[in-house]
């Protein structure tokens, strides 16, 4: 199976590596096309023993219990985006010569010859609400196009599905962007790269590596960060089509070939004439909402992607102004006796809420969760100054705790040694005491939430639920 379209999937034997979102549209897919499809799964619990139900119905082979062993007459391995590189089954495939696909190398290969070119994003912070700002742009540019990849929407869905689109913005994991050799956008942009997701791909290196695979064979724009470095050597190591251009985002002025802010004004500098003497107003800062610092970055890194497509400046500023940020994204809850509560629960790693606790003077801050493996002190050291107290919670607020009595050791620190449903309420109480009118308290956890909530969506909840009863009692 060489890099063009695969036309003929009657009969072929395709092994699914893994139930869930992705692994079972996958099965499905390649069930309709023709292909002779197992779907293997480590476990073997009351969920997936339904969902393959629900497969063997169709005519698909389940196997679970067992996701080490290589099917025999395997042709091809379509992967779930996290299994990672290292499993018995892709060394099994790999010493077989067989090829390994995830997802969105899938529905690149399956899109027809007529298919919407990509728009994609990447980057260890800000994916989802760039990608999201660019389809807002691209809408208000009266453009058919829809935020898909890694942001909930099925990328097979959209490449097979009924509807038609100009153009799609979409947002990869490195997890996607590994298993996805031959995919091809016609512009893409890297946000930042920070570590993460480290104990998957093994390295920093290799992660960074993954992140890089998306400007392969670019078109138009590569588009990087000008204050993170790492995003421009990956421009540089990229092999991309002729003509294609190197776009940087950056929050200050910009040079030729960027986009940056000039006395609160988002401007291009890069898709204009004569760019070395012009440049072209898109919008306000004050357009972007919120106008936190990296997410005045997000706006600019979607812009870059919406003027590479031929996007006219207006639709730039009409869409960010259309556009809304999803919940728990430095979310302003309420101000009660002059303090903001801002809930930035989405902040699950050192460098997201390096980036909130920027957007703010003076800060009383609630931190603490599932570290996975981060370290802090980078964070702590260069947030001190803002800092007027922390609250702690979670399993690894100790190595906060530390952090901050080596950096910040002026700053006072509540430690909660409390995991019950009352724990974020309790926090919250702790921060409207040490607050002082005019402070901020900002829910920027640094880490992971599963070791309290669900998720960190229910974590932002319990928090704006502790506000409100605040405020009730104000």
């Amino acid at each position: 199976m060489g890099s063009g379209q695969v036309t003929d999937w009657q009969g072929k034997n395709v092994t699914v590596a893994g139930l869930g979102v992705s692994g079972i549209p996958a099965a499905k897919v390649l069930h309709g096309l023709g292909a002779k499809v197992t779907v293997v799964n480590d476990g073997d619990d009351d969920r997936a023993r339904a969902q393959a139900a629900e497969l063997e119905a169709l005519g698909v082979t389940v196997r679970l219990g067992d996701g080490a062993t290589l099917p025999d007459g395997t042709e091809l391995v379509v992967t779930a985006p996290g299994w990672k590189p290292d499993k018995p089954l892709f060394e099994a495939a790999r010493a077989a010569g067989v090829e390994i696909w995830g997802d969105v190398e899938l529905a690149w290969r399956l899109r027809g010859p007529d298919a919407a070119p990509w728009l994609a994003v990447t980057g260890t912070n800000g994916k989802t609400t760039t990608v999201q700002m660019l389809a807002a742009i691209l809408r208000a540019a009266g453009l058919r196009t829809a935020a898909v990849g890694n942001i909930g929407v099925s990328l097979l869905d959209a490449v097979l599905g009924d509807e038609e689109y100009d153009v799609l913005a979409v947002e990869l994991s490195s997890y996607q962007l590994h298993w996805a050799p031959s995919l091809r956008a016609h512009s893409a942009a890297v946000l930042n790269l920070a570590p993460d997701h480290l104990d998957w791909h093994g390295s920093m290196e290799a992660y960074a590596v993954d992140k890089g695979r998306v400007y392969e064979g670019n078109r138009v724009a590569c588009v990087y960060n000008v204050a993170d470095k790492a995003t421009e050597d990956l421009v540089r190591e990229a092999d991309v089509e002729e003509g294609c251009r190197a776009i940087g985002f950056t929050l200050g002025t910009p040079a030729p070939s960027q986009l940056g802010v000039v006395e609160g004004i988002l401007v291009d500098r890069a898709f204009v004439e004569d760019r070395h003497k012009n440049a072209q107003e898109l919008a306000e800062v004050s357009d972007v909402n919120p106008p936190a610092p990296h997410n005045i970055a997000n706006a600019l890194a979607a812009a870059a992607l919406a003027r590479a497509f031929g996007v006219p400046p207006r639709a730039v500023r009409d869409g960010l102004r259309a556009f809304t940020p999803d919940a728990h994204r430095i979310a302003h809850v309420a101000d009660v006796d002059g303090v903001a509560y801002v809930d930035d629960s989405k902040a699950t790693n050192t460098h997201a809420a390096e980036a909130s606790l920027a957007a703010y003077e003076s800060i009383v801050w609630i931190a603490g969760g599932l570290a996975k493996g981060a370290e802090f002190e980078e964070l702590v050291a260069k947030s001190a100054p803002r800092l007027r107290a922390a609250v702690l919670m979670g399993a690894d607020r100790a190595l906060i705790r530390e952090a901050l009595a080596r950096h910040a050791p002026e700053v006072p620190v509540v430690d909660l040694d409390r995991t019950d449903t009352g724990a974020m309420l309790a926090a919250v109480q702790e921060a409207r005491r040490l607050a002082q009118p005019g402070d901020t308290v900002l829910l920027a956890p640094a880490c992971a939430s599963m070791d309290m909530f669900a998720n960190y969506n229910q974590r932002g909840d319990a928090f704006a639920a502790a506000v409100r009863e605040l405020g009730a009692g104000a």
